[in-house]
Formats: structure tokens, C-alpha cells, sequence
């Protein structure tokens, strides 16, 4: 028992959902109705659907073919859900918010699978009313009607009707789907890292395409070449990733055991860049060798994967370094528990804020992870309903938190330690200005060159990794087009004195 009081793990229960021992119920439900199910609880209950689905196609027992299909049916009706609702209301002669929730959801499916797919128009319609008649019988007639008028036109042509007389603002935010207020974010963000904003529409086109299932196998308990051999391909950036061939990550032994986590290869990278970047005061080599028995800090931890990928290093680096990890969800703390499983004697996890349980343990970590909660800008590929959710007041209410979050890991950074503050969004405010604000505010801060030790990483040209300088050093800035990762940011920060 460490200075941090561990708190018991929760035993894993026999039969929990994605677990050996779980029951497969008999027969399979229409994957139709699986994807409007999740749709339906996304509109009216807020739900996440990177959350729901999986979980529902485990307990319907649905995979191959029949899963890819509800996949591709939920993600790519709520990534085209701008153009669709348009088009909707626009076939309908009213509002979508008028229109019955059970019934826009089917709609919406309907819709995606006449203008997105290559599912007969026919097919759509007649599947789609067979499936309102279950769950809004009342709705059949209209469904129909609206759905026949939307298959009238092309996505092109419905897209020419719906933009006609609009600037070149508007028609971007209807063709590519995503709200103005984040297209003008995300146009801002490219130059702001050093891209040229003419680059949106690659961007926002990396955002509608569907993102690989990608894996860790986690180093020192998982063989990547025998996962990949069996059932992908190495990821081309991070040395522990794999592509999958397939959708359904539980297909792996090493997933279901632990060995491997579902996982970003942006993920890896920045937990990878971490555990890597150089220790010690600048001028004092020896100041290194005594930071290498202090613990490392995951402040903002939930669900675990970069928990995970910390203390698999850190078992490497030998000397029983230890990692500790905080959240303020009691919920999310027992997620990083069930993710650390395999490293239970070398991870201590606390359901605590971090904003105050970095101030109570001062100068007590060799390496602090603070991955902020933040707009999500740089995952729209993966959580698509995020996109309609968000807005841009958020990302000046959470500014505060970032910068409180960020003030305390600080606290508990030893000198010569570093710290990675990290978010999966490119948004300025949310990066560059918080680094800026801390080499300002805080004493005895050195920006380290990020990009470089990410190519040590990756064996790749740094400048394929770098965003802005900040105070002498530079920070990374990844991105769906260039590096089909999410939009990942990391800046390394050492405290020199």
C-alpha cells in the first residue's frame, strides 16, 4: 500500500456484457432496427452512440456482415444528419422538431440509406415504413410520403436545391455536413497550427469518413505481430498499434483478456510521448537518475486506455514505478480499473478530482498525463452526434477547467519532470492558448520539442508532427487527413526549476 491509498478493485462479475459466460439471446434483430434504436435513444435520451452500439449488437449476438451494417447505418446517418434533416424538412414541409422523434429517426435511417448508400430507393422506403409501422404505426402514411419525395432527387441535386443563392460558408456546411460554427473553428485551427486553411474540405472530409477499429497491444504483455498477422495490419505511426481487418475488436483473444485495448493509434502516441520524453534539469544530467523511482500521474484517466499504455511503460522501465490515476467519475475510475486489470499491482486509481488531488501531493510525480476534457473537435470521425451537440460557448466554458486541471498537474510535477497536456481537439483556445497562458503564468516552465521526440516514436520526419513554437519549444498537432488519427494535441512540458 503506497503513499496514495489504493483504493480495492471491484471484481469483474461472470457474464457481464462482452465477457466469457455471457448469454447470446436466440435469433437476430433486423439491423435496422438495431441502428434506429441507438439513433432513437442518441435524439431523445442524448445518449452517445460510440457508447450504445457496441453494447447492442453484443447482446443481440450480431456480428460480420449484419453488424457492419447497423454500423455503417447509425454512424452514417448521424454523420450526415445536417444534410438529411434538410432535406427531411424540406420533402416534409416542416420542421424536423415538429416531426414525431420515433418517426425522424427512421426517417433520418431511411434517408441516409437512399442518399448515402447504395440501397435501392425502393428497398429504403418500404424497410424503412415497415419499421415505423412497429414503432410510430401512426406515422406509416407520412413516412412514406416524405421518403418517396426524398428519393425524387440525387444527393447532389438535393444538395443544389438546398444551397441554391447560399455563400460558399453555407454550401460547405450543408455538403459536408457539420455546423458553421465548427467548419469557421476548425478553418481557424488549420492556420492557427500552421496549415493552410484552404485545407477544410480535406478535413471535414476525413470527419465523414469512417475511422479503422485500431488496437494497442499493450507493450510487454501482448505480441503486436501476432495480432496483426492474424487479424489486421501495424499501424504505420505508433510501434503497438493495429488496424483491424474486422469490426468487432472481441474477436481478439488479447482484447478480451486485456492484453490489447480498443484505442486511437492519436492515443497511443501522446501516452507514448510521455513515457519517452527526456527527464532531468537542463545542465544537470545526473538530475534524471532521481526522478526514476517517483510515480507517474494520469490525471484525467477515465476510461484508461492511455492509463494502460503508461503503465505497460512503465513496467518496462523496471524499478517498480508505479502509476497513478484520478477521475472525478466514480463511473469512469472503474472503467481505468477494468482497463489496468493486467497491471493491477502497478496502477492505483482514485475516484478524485484532479484539480485537488494534484495540489495534495506537490512535486511527488516524475511524469504527469492531463488530458483535458475539451470540445471533442479532433473526433468527429468517431463520435459524429458530437458535432450537433456541441456548440461554441463550450469551449469558453471549459476553458476554466482546462486551466485549473492543468495549474494543479503542475503542482505535482517534480522538477525535471514532465508533464504532456493533451486534448482531442485542434481548437486554438483549447491548445495553443492554454499553453501560451501557462508559460506566463506558471514559474519555471521549458517547452520541450515535441514533435522530435514523437519522430524517436514513430521513426518518421518530425515537421510531419508539428504545430505552432511556444516559447523556444514546439507542440504536435495531429490530424484525421495527414495522420488518420484523431485530432490530437500534445505540448511536453518540463519544470526546470
Amino acid at each position: 500500500m503506497s503513499e496514495f491509498s489504493r483504493r480495492p478493485r471491484r471484481p469483474r462479475k461472470a457474464g457481464t456484457p462482452g465477457t466469457p459466460g455471457t448469454a447470446r439471446p436466440q435469433g437476430r434483430p433486423n439491423p435496422r432496427r438495431l441502428a434506429w434504436q441507438v439513433l432513437h435513444d442518441v435524439a431523445a435520451n442524448d445518449a452517445y452512440a460510440n457508447l450504445l452500439l457496441p453494447g447492442a449488437l453484443a447482446k443481440a449476438g450480431v456480428s460480420g456482415p449484419e453488424a457492419a451494417l447497423a454500423t455503417e447505418l447509425t454512424y452514417g446517418t448521424l454523420r450526415g444528419l445536417g444534410l438529411y434533416d434538410a432535406v427531411i424538412a424540406h420533402a416534409a414541409s416542416r420542421p424536423v422538431a415538429r416531426i414525431d422523434i420515433r418517426a425522424l429517426a427512421a426517417m433520418r435511417l431511411g434517408t441516409h440509406q437512399i442518399l448515402g448508400m447504395r440501397t435501392a430507393d425502393h428497398a429504403a422506403v418500404s424497410e424503412t415504413v415497415a419499421l415505423v409501422k412497429k414503432v410510430q404505426p401512426r406515422a406509416a402514411g407520412f413516412t412514406n410520403a416524405v421518403l418517396r419525395r426524398v428519393s425524387e432527387r440525387s444527393r447532389e441535386e438535393w444538395i443544389a436545391l438546398l444551397t441554391a443563392d447560399a455563400d460558399e460558408a453555407h454550401t460547405l456546411e450543408v455538403r459536408t455536413s457539420h455546423p458553421a460554427w465548427t467548419v469557421r473553428a476548425l478553418r481557424e485551427a488549420l492556420a492557427a497550427h500552421g496549415r493552410d486553411p484552404e485545407d477544410i474540405e480535406a478535413l471535414l472530409a476525413a470527419d465523414n469518413t469512417p475511422a479503422r477499429v485500431c488496437v494497442t497491444a499493450l507493450p510487454g504483455v501482448a505480441d503486436r505481430d501476432s495480432i496483426a498477422q492474424e487479424f489486421g495490419t501495424p499501424t504505420p505511426l505508433s510501434p503497438y498499434g493495429v488496424h483491424l481487418d474486422g469490426g468487432n475488436p472481441l474477436a481478439v483473444p488479447a482484447v478480451r483478456e486485456g492484453t490489447a485495448r480498443v484505442q486511437d493509434e492519436g492515443s497511443q502516441l501522446v501516452a507514448l510521448a510521455l513515457a519517452e520524453a527526456p527527464l532531468g534539469t537542463p545542465g544537470d544530467p545526473a538530475s534524471a537518475a532521481d526522478l526514476r523511482g517517483l510515480p507517474w500521474f494520469d490525471m484525467c484517466a477515465g476510461p484508461g486506455g492511455k492509463t494502460s499504455v503508461l503503465a505497460a511503460r512503465a513496467r518496462e522501465t523496471g524499478g517498480g514505478v508505479q502509476v497513478v490515476a484520478t477521475d472525478a467519475s466514480a463511473h469512469r475510475a472503474h472503467l481505468v480499473e477494468d482497463s489496468t486489470r493486467v497491471f493491477a499491482d502497478a496502477v492505483e486509481v482514485h475516484a478524485a478530482d484532479g484539480r485537488e488531488f494534484g495540489h495534495a501531493h506537490p512535486g511527488a510525480f516524475a511524469r504527469v498525463l492531463v488530458d483535458v476534457p475539451c470540445s471533442g473537435l479532433g473526433a468527429l470521425r468517431r463520435r459524429p452526434e458530437a458535432r450537433w451537440r456541441r456548440k461554441p460557448s463550450d469551449v469558453t466554458d471549459l476553458a476554466p477547467v482546462q486551466r485549473a486541471l492543468l495549474a494543479s498537474a503542475w503542482d505535482s510535477l517534480a522538477v525535471g519532470g514532465v508533464l504532456a497536456y493533451t486534448t482531442c481537439s485542434p481548437h486554438a483556445e483549447e491548445t495553443l492558448g492554454v499553453i501560451r497562458e501557462a508559460v506566463d503564468r506558471l514559474g519555471g516552465l521549458e517547452v520541450l520539442d515535441a514533435p522530435a521526440v514523437l519522430a524517436g516514436i514513430t521513426g518518421t520526419d518530425a515537421a510531419r508532427f508539428a504545430s505552432a513554437e511556444v516559447a523556444g519549444g514546439t507542440c504536435v498537432q495531429l490530424w484525421p487527413d495527414r495522420h488518420d488519427t484523431d485530432g490530437m494535441f500534445l505540448a511536453l512540458l518540463r519544470k526546470v526549476h
